[in-house]
């Protein structure tokens, strides 16, 4: 995202245009997604997911809406959370939102081996 007005805060004028665009905010939560699986991007990806819990109700309401404490929803979405797949199935549909899977990129599917490779290994 580009194009923040000098003089506002960087996060404020994110969770503005993530509130005021939904399908700007579910391209986005994909992405954060897809990032989930690198430990080098995890941080960046649960902060993401905090900034649009922050723009589709706020932490404390969607905390009380997935049935989680504020502090424990603050504790998953932090760089170094780990939120239960519980934890994100509830707070994503306290945004109105559903988790799905979708193929990775180059996914390959693992072949089972026969009893005869599997004696001859």
């Amino acid at each position: 995202m580009s194009g923040v007005p000098a003089g506002i805060p960087y996060h404020g004028w994110e969770v503005d245009r993530l509130r005021a665009n939904r399908e700007l905010a579910i391209l986005y939560l994909n992405d954060a997604m897809e990032s989930l699986n690198d430990p080098e991007e995890r941080a960046g990806a649960l902060l993401s997911l905090r900034a649009i819990a922050e723009a589709y109700g706020g932490l404390g309401a969607i905390a009380k809406e997935a049935g989680l404490s504020r502090e424990s929803l603050y504790r998953a979405l932090s760089p170094k959370g780990n939120p239960t797949l519980k934890t994100l199935v509830a707070v994503l549909k306290a945004m109105g939102m559903r988790l799905s899977v979708a193929p990775a990129p180059k996914a390959r599917v693992r072949k089972s081996k026969t009893k005869g490779e599997r004696a001859a290994a």
